[in-house]
């Protein structure tokens, strides 16, 4: 189950909420620092414990290029992106080989699976936002990254590679969404990741123009604006999945949400945007705090992984997702 590399991103994702408080309004560091240091601990647990059960079960070859799951596998190598410029931040060195050897993983996998979602006779009711993952996500991240260690050019062409994939598979994702029947219930939370692409767009436009207001972040902005509407009327249908793995999608794409929000109430100078930021951290941080404690009860229950029959297709998919 690649998804489950979706618990150690969603702490990334808070982390980054904690970094971009210390930088905009001086908020102690001690909580991005742990928060990181947690997330590599866990992406180090699911990529062990995951790595055992797909060769075990004979899937590390076949899962990659599956409809369902196989977009999520680029959240293997996304994570340490982003854990590399956290280290670099103590590391120079390390942590810019531990990024760079992410970030050319994360782009040959997503060309790679570009490649095979154009070879291959996939049906669109098929398609789901964990779709945006490998290229769209792994582009504006890198972009972030990049701009994070100074890497000025190399963050305007990841910038680029995220927001053209996003145009092109989001006119896909949505005449799947828009036409097709509703995705199935282990892939519903897929949807919070709707609203990744414009506030993680946003998030890596902040950080390669200095933190300023302009075209760019007020264009982002307006269509984050649209998906967070979109999230708010969904609440319902979120309501009525039973708690899996899938709920993780979440997590990071609504950290990079708060993200956005707290890079906003500084560039728009309010008042009060102190008070503000760590009302937005608190929030994000005890929802990703229940999301945990709901998963380690899951997961002493047995019913956080239950077990599916054995399927083909689509719906094989995503009864394992």
């Amino acid at each position: 189950m690649p998804n489950l590399f979706g618990i150690g991103f969603g702490f990334a994702g808070l982390a980054q909420a904690w970094s971009a408080a210390v930088d905009t309004v001086g908020t102690p560091g001690w909580p991005s620092h742990v928060l990181w240091i947690l997330t590599a601990l866990i992406w180090l647990g699911t990529l062990a414990a995951y790595l055992r059960n797909a060769i075990s079960q004979g899937r590390l070859r076949t899962e990659v290029a599956n409809a369902t799951t196989g977009p999520f596998t680029a959240l293997v190598v996304i994570v340490p992106m982003l854990l590399g410029v956290a280290l670099a931040s103590h590391a120079r060195v390390a942590g810019e080989v531990v990024y760079a050897v992410s970030l050319v993983l994360t782009v040959a996998l997503g060309g790679w699976l570009t490649s095979v979602w154009i070879r291959a006779d996939t049906d669109l009711a098929q398609w789901h936002p964990g779709y945006f993952l490998p290229t769209v996500a792994g582009g504006l991240i890198a972009a972030a990254c990049s701009a994070a260690l100074g890497w000025t050019t190399l963050a305007h062409v990841m910038f680029g590679y995220g927001v053209v994939c996003w145009f092109v598979l989001g006119s896909i994702l949505l005449l799947r969404l828009f036409t097709q029947p509703m995705l199935p219930p282990p892939l519903l939370p897929t949807l919070a990741i709707e609203i990744a692409p414009p506030v993680v767009a946003g998030n890596a436009w902040f950080a390669i123009n200095g933190g300023r207001l302009d075209f760019v972040a007020e264009f982002l902005g307006g269509y984050a604006i649209l998906m967070a509407l979109v999230q708010i009327c969904l609440v319902g249908v979120y309501a009525r999945v039973p708690f899996g793995p899938g709920h993780w999608a979440f997590s990071f794409s609504y950290a990079a949400a708060f993200t956005n929000g707290i890079h906003w109430l500084d560039v728009e100078q309010v008042d009060g945007r102190r008070a503000l930021t760590y009302v937005a951290l608190a929030v994000i941080t005890l929802a990703l705090a229940a999301l945990a404690i709901r998963t380690l009860i899951g997961l002493r229950k047995g019913t956080f992984l239950p077990l599916a029959p054995a399927a083909s297709g689509a719906a094989g998919g995503a009864a394992r997702v």
